[in-house]
């Protein structure tokens, strides 16, 4: 049986460009598992990402996808049952997929979510002989390992590698004594950038980029923005997302007078996400819990001031005075602190800009890329090794 990579055998920078190369030829087919848009989440939005550079790189990938539309239709309003009209497919796809592909690359989250669709992936792969690359995400590993680690054991040791985006979630898992290996998020820095035009004139332009739920605590943002409109009252903020929580927090902007300050977008795709993060001033992470963020790498990609949470994986990605702001969570006050000190400090604003945008030169597909390729190349090489 495969255990995860521990630290020993984790990959150098030097050996993985210096033999990119190599890698590549001998990677020719993935089967990458996991959620596609909509709805635009980090791990679809990755997912989506990934499939098409590996494309790119000459890479055959077969995407089996974890949010597939019932088939048929209708079938998604049987409530009790209509798991089994996702479930069904799904496995039949995973089982063909397993049968062709030289490696398994599975997108994994905590909850049901890694029971339901990545539990099931590993097994399969691994019945069948292809290796497994578990690509774990999501900020709530911490309490899922607590509760499902002894679970979660089974399935990892028949896995080539536990790929994770950055220290914070290694840190999690190396404390149930489960190794991993760091592959960062993919951020498009031709697509988040800065721009070079002037901004139209216009007062104190805030951002929100969260889904419209509990954990990403999208009212404590509308309180902070409240107190910044009290020394700048001509400010705006944008809302871009969409959740169950759109109604409560229209009505809270209401309650606080900012109505007509306040922009819902609703859903906004990722190519609409560029001239949002360019067009703002700065941007609010007011999140609970988090692991990586590509809100706040594509804000800071974009030249955008980030004021944040310093919650979960958050600090791994943003360092507090050095390129973003970081508050405790729940804290409006703060928040609305931090924007302020921003807005009234030109020449710290211009550094936290800089040393931002230069920061997420490593989530660069460049970078990325040949770190992914050297997990890949180790995957193979293992005891579940390439098929005969």
């Amino acid at each position: 049986m495969n255990a995860p990579l521990h630290a020993a055998d984790r990959p150098s920078a030097a050996p993985a460009l210096a033999g990119a190369a190599a890698q590549a030829s001998s990677v020719r087919h993935i089967a990458l598992v996991g959620p596609l848009p909509p709805p635009s989440g980090g791990m679809a939005n990755q997912a989506l990402q990934l499939s098409g550079l590996l494309r790119e790189a000459g890479i055959a990938v077969d995407f089996v996808q974890t949010n597939a539309p019932y088939r048929p239709a209708w079938a998604g309003k049987l409530r009790g049952v209509r798991a089994l009209f996702r479930i069904v497919p799904y496995m039949a796809a995973l089982w063909r997929a397993a049968g062709r592909a030289q490696v398994f690359h599975v997108m994994a989250n905590s909850g049901w979510s890694w029971h339901l669709f990545a539990a099931p992936a590993i097994w399969i792969a691994h019945l069948r002989g292809t290796p497994v690359v578990v690509n774990y995400r999501g900020g709530e590993a911490a309490n899922f390992l607590k509760q499902a680690a002894a679970w979660m054991r089974p399935s990892l040791r028949r896995c080539a590698a536990l790929a994770v985006p950055t220290g914070f979630l290694a840190h999690v898992f190396g404390q149930h004594g489960i190794g991993t290996v760091i592959v960062p998020n993919i951020v498009n820095l031709e697509r988040f950038s800065a721009s070079a035009a002037p901004r139209t004139p216009g007062g104190l332009r805030l951002l929100v980029a969260r889904n419209l739920e509990d954990i990403y605590d999208n009212a404590s943002a509308l309180r902070a923005f409240a107190l910044v409109r009290e020394s700048y009252p001509d400010a705006q903020l944008t809302v871009a997302g969409s959740g169950p929580l759109r109604a409560d927090l229209e009505q809270l902007a209401r309650e606080l007078g900012l109505a007509q300050a306040v922009h819902f977008t609703g859903r906004v795709d990722t190519a609409g996400m560029p001239d949002l993060y360019r067009n703002a001033d700065i941007m609010l992470n007011p999140s609970l819990i988090d692991n990586t963020p590509n809100s706040v790498l594509e804000a800071l990609a974009s030249g955008t001031l980030v004021v944040s949470t310093n919650v979960g994986g958050v600090p791994y990605v943003a360092e507090d005075g050095k390129t973003a702001l970081l508050v405790p969570p729940a804290d409006p006050a703060a928040m609305a602190q931090a924007v302020l000190r921003l807005a009234g400090d030109p020449a710290l604003a211009a550094a936290l800009r800089e040393a931002g945008r230069a920061s997420v030169a490593q989530y660069a597909w460049s970078s990325v890329k040949p770190r992914l390729l050297d997990v890949y190349r180790q995957a193979l090489a293992s005891k579940g090794g390439r098929r005969p």
